[in-house]
């Protein structure tokens, strides 16, 4: 990869207005080329509807747009404007009705799609099982940049460290994490580091602020995390942006701040017999409150 300023913007958006929030998320993008030097500017997820539909999935389903659509040719001909790379996390309308895949599109600094991810983990009360809306996807996406090689994920795929694993192995420098998380700050904080700390990787995680048609209130708090799990950027609670410059060689020394050299990787030195039973079903020794099938 090379050094690059990467940023991460929360915004409250205007529930189920597409075009109100394509118009502010415009400002905002061009906001953080101008007072950051941003050259990759990853939203909050579903940032042009907000999270929770507030409505039937028929009738949200109808409000959604494909892709690519007039949310990615309006901020992909912004990118190509700005020469910025972004990461415009949407609801994706499926080509089978009433599907909607919770996506997040990066768009390259020529204004091009270069990649599409469909989230892996919904939240259960977002997966189909649940009576939520949502049809997760199947693929974990890695895209080769002029910045670096940048794996996308969603929110509550952060909770689960092989996914994060998996860019990592096929060769991902910065994850990036565009959420609407409504758990707690500590677990944010914590997972947010560990991803970046077990994969060597930097994190830009975006968090939503504001509310949506549910009337769920998120807690903002985007950061930016190191390889060595230092955080290099943090939000407030409210609308703002972050940035931090992304060194390309951030695994020299053991901590920040010290001369030790760092002489370990998380990749390389994982013993592969032991997860040799990894890939078959589980589920906790403690129940929770309440099970959810993950049926699509």
């Amino acid at each position: 990869m090379k050094e690059f300023i990467a940023a991460a913007v929360q915004i409250a958006v205007k529930p189920n207005d597409i075009n109100y929030n394509l118009e502010k998320i415009g400002f905002w993008l061009r906001t953080a080329v101008k007072e950051h030097d941003a050259e990759l500017v990853v939203f909050p997820e579903s940032v042009t509807t907000g999270f929770a539909p507030g409505m039937p999935s028929e009738e949200f389903y109808d409000l959604l747009n494909y892709i690519p659509g007039p949310e990615t040719e309006q901020i992909g001909a912004l990118a190509r404007e700005l020469k910025v790379h972004v990461v415009l996390p949407v609801y994706e309308k499926g080509k089978e009705k009433n599907v909607i895949m919770n996506s997040s599109v990066l768009i390259n600094d020529e204004g091009e799609i270069a990649g599409i991810y469909r989230k892996t983990h919904p939240f259960p009360t977002e997966r189909l099982g649940g009576g939520g809306w949502t049809t997760p996807g199947k693929e974990a996406v890695i895209v080769d940049t002029k910045l670096g090689k940048i794996g996308m994920i969603i929110c509550y795929d952060g909770d689960f460290p092989e996914l994060s694993r998996v860019l990592a192995i096929q060769g991902a420098e910065i994850i990036t994490r565009p959420s609407a998380l409504l758990r707690s700050f500590e677990i944010w904080d914590m997972t947010n580091k560990a991803r970046a700390y077990d994969n060597h990787v930097y994190v830009v995680a975006a968090n939503s602020v504001g509310a949506d048609a549910g009337n769920n209130y998120y807690f903002g708090s985007s950061m930016i995390i190191s390889p060595i799990a230092r955080k290099l950027a943090q939000a407030r609670g409210t609308e703002e942006i972050i940035s931090a410059k992304l060194d390309p060689n951030p695994l020299k020394h053991v901590t920040y701040g010290s001369s030790s050299p760092m002489i370990f990787d998380h990749l390389e030195d994982r013993n592969l017999e032991v997860y040799k039973d990894i890939l078959k079903k589980a589920k906790s020794p403690f129940e929770p409150a309440k099970r959810i099938s993950y049926n699509q």
